[in-house]
């Protein structure tokens, strides 16, 4: 595999990072404190394509591949996770989803206006009592006519305040288990559907992060995503790519240690000489840069294979597993090599570290992906093709 840039790939990088730098990095502590961000940078990541940077021109994308994508989160979250975050929710989460499992109908109807950035989606999978154990899951729809009866609760929803639709997983027939799951398409203004922040919370502050109620929405049938009892699968599929986007998110995460960690080494001078002199200030900045060139190169090869339109489910866990864990001790290092200071607001790596954890947790457990992985080298688990797979970058329809 070749991982040398192209020039549009070179170009986007530059293009993220000077918008990241102009503005995001001038008002994320403000944005952070205040636990929310101003609403005008989703027109201006709409502007930039970023919200429908890997969707097909057909469908309003901008038609570049997957590994751009992963550039685009990487510098992002440079600037804070919660940026990276929301295009990760928004294009990974839903609308590749969309391009992956929706009718032409509900590609026109939901995809189009999503990738231009006219609209916001987000993914409702997780419950109160499901999170790892999708199984427990608690929403139920029911047919009725023409449209299903959806009752239920989501938690832990990013965009839950601010997507105009939402992929919501619900049973359809609860005695099949996870065969029994089935995916919809839910608009916030149906009747019935109310959301609510969750405040408090320990890091990405200036995310918007919360709860989703359906109290007897009715969604009309076309409204269905894929067929009744894959939902499961669809899920699946989509945290292959939601993954993917968090694993390129904490590659950008570890640089963002990495940079604010070098400049205070040289800055900061103890017993006569810069700290970036005393050499187990050395060994945590050799172990950032260790973690980020691995966590790279493992998000790029996941990437590549789905240029390729290969499934790519057991890379795609490694890249996220690895790269959240690298990501979480580089911030904790960069605290560290900070002393005090890190400890404080004064410097970026305080808010570093407190973004850094959400990750190892959300979309599939540091413990469910070392489960994943151990299941493949012992041949306990093996994937089969999905009946509906991304087409590969140069989309080709």
């Amino acid at each position: 595999m070749d991982f040398r840039f192209s020039d549009e790939q070179k170009m986007l990088r530059q293009t993220v990072r000077s918008f990241v730098d102009a503005e995001i990095i001038p008002h994320i502590s403000e944005w952070d404190a205040q636990g929310a961000f101003d609403p005008k940078i989703w027109t201006r990541l709409a502007d930039l394509g970023l919200l429908g940077i890997c969707i097909p021109e057909k469908y309003g994308g901008s038609g570049m591949d997957y590994n751009a994508l992963a550039i685009a989160c990487e510098e992002l979250e440079c600037g804070d996770t919660a940026f990276r975050t929301a295009v990760s929710v928004h294009t990974g989460l839903n609308s590749m989803t969309l391009l992956q499992w929706g009718t032409e109908e509900q590609k026109q109807r939901y995809l189009i206006p999503q990738a231009k950035g006219e609209k916001i989606g987000a993914f409702g999978l997780t419950e109160p009592g499901a999170g790892s154990d999708v199984a427990s899951m608690s929403s139920h729809a029911v047919l009725e006519g023409d449209y299903y009866r959806l009752n239920g609760q989501k938690t832990w929803i990013s965009l839950c305040d601010i997507a105009d639709y939402f992929i919501v997983f619900a049973y359809t027939d609860k005695e099949a288990k996870h065969h029994g799951i089935s995916a919809f398409i839910v608009e916030r203004e149906m009747v019935g559907f109310s959301s609510k922040a969750i405040k408090g919370k320990y890091g990405i502050r200036s995310g918007n992060t919360g709860e989703l109620f359906f109290e007897d929405i009715m969604i009309p049938k076309e409204n269905l995503l894929g067929q009744e009892g894959e939902g499961f699968k669809i899920a699946m599929s989509a945290l292959d790519n939601g993954r993917f986007t968090v694993a390129a998110g904490a590659v950008g995460l570890i640089q963002a240690c990495i940079e604010a960690s070098v400049r205070y080494s040289h800055e900061r001078h103890t017993f006569g000489q810069a700290i970036g002199e005393h050499q187990l200030v050395k060994q945590m900045i050799a172990k950032m840069e260790a973690g980020y060139q691995m966590s790279r190169l493992l998000v790029y090869r996941a990437g590549e294979l789905k240029n390729q339109g290969i499934r790519n489910t057991r890379e795609t866990s490694l890249a996220k597993w690895q790269a959240c864990d690298f990501a979480n001790q580089a911030a904790d290092d960069a605290v560290q090599i900070h002393g005090a200071y890190g400890y404080s607001d004064d410097y970026p790596v305080a808010r570093y570290l407190r973004n850094s954890k959400a990750p190892v947790i959300y979309e599939g457990t540091r413990e469910i992906h070392t489960l994943m992985q151990a299941d493949y080298v012992l041949g306990n688990r093996q994937d089969k093709e999905l009946s509906h797979t991304l087409p590969p970058w140069t989309f080709d329809f």
